[in-house]
């Protein structure tokens, strides 16, 4: 199965050489997945012909906002509801989730409650995963049609699910430890709160779920679709 990963941003220069880019991030994410997978730099406005280049897409994370105004957007918001009417699957992480939610008419906002940092704790249905976080902004009303995968206290969508068409992450299961130390070290210093910074650290060596992550990504790809 082929995916098409759109890339919405970069990891930052000085670490991108150690940890890779956010497309080989999620290849190594899904190694083990029998996927394959094509990668366009969306952010520079590189798009796919048509929906069906692929047979599923994953939009990444990325440092923009999804309600700034950068060229990219509005054709990005306009592939999403085409593969949607055309039910070939996506996938959203981060960025990736929130822009999904708004191109079918949810509302993104930054949470007054400040940023989400390193590893956190969901409720899938009752199954608690801890996953990497790195953002503030938020899903706070889903589209229709959208309904709630797992919350937390701080983020109550944090997973969305739109039947057999998106399924979308608020945290970043592509991230490592090392990563998420290299964005503190290169993109939070004054800018995440001190104490938000050391509480990641003090957690970033506990047990991950990337991997039951991977499994329900891949999972949700594969699945029988008419």
């Amino acid at each position: 199965m082929l995916i098409g990963i759109l890339q919405t941003g970069q990891s930052p220069d000085v670490l991108r050489d150690e940890t890779g880019d956010y497309p080989e991030m999620f290849q190594a994410l899904l190694a083990d997945h029998d996927l394959t997978f094509r990668s366009y730099h969306a952010e520079a406005m590189e798009f796919p012909r048509d929906v069906h280049e692929c047979d599923g897409w994953l939009i990444t994370g990325s440092r923009h906002g999804v309600y700034e105004d950068h060229p990219f957007i509005p054709p990005l918001e306009a592939f999403i509801r085409k593969a949607h009417e055309a039910r070939v699957p996506m996938v959203g992480i981060c960025f990736g989730h929130q822009i999904i939610a708004q191109a079918l008419g949810g509302r993104v906002e930054r949470h007054a409650g400040g940023w989400a940092v390193g590893p956190q704790d969901y409720d899938f249905g009752g199954e608690t995963l801890t996953l990497n976080a790195w953002h503030r902004d938020q899903v706070v009303e889903r589209p229709a049609g959208a309904e709630r995968a797992a919350t937390s206290p701080f983020c109550e969508n944090a997973a969305l699910v739109y039947g057999d068409r998106a399924f979308t992450v608020q945290a970043h299961p592509e991230f490592s430890p090392g990563f998420v130390r290299g964005l503190m070290r290169t993109r939070g210093k004054g800018v995440v709160p001190e104490p938000l910074l050391e509480a990641a650290e003090a957690r970033l060596d506990a047990p991950s779920s990337s991997a039951v992550i991977a499994r329900k990504i891949a999972d949700f790809f594969k699945q029988p679709r008419v």
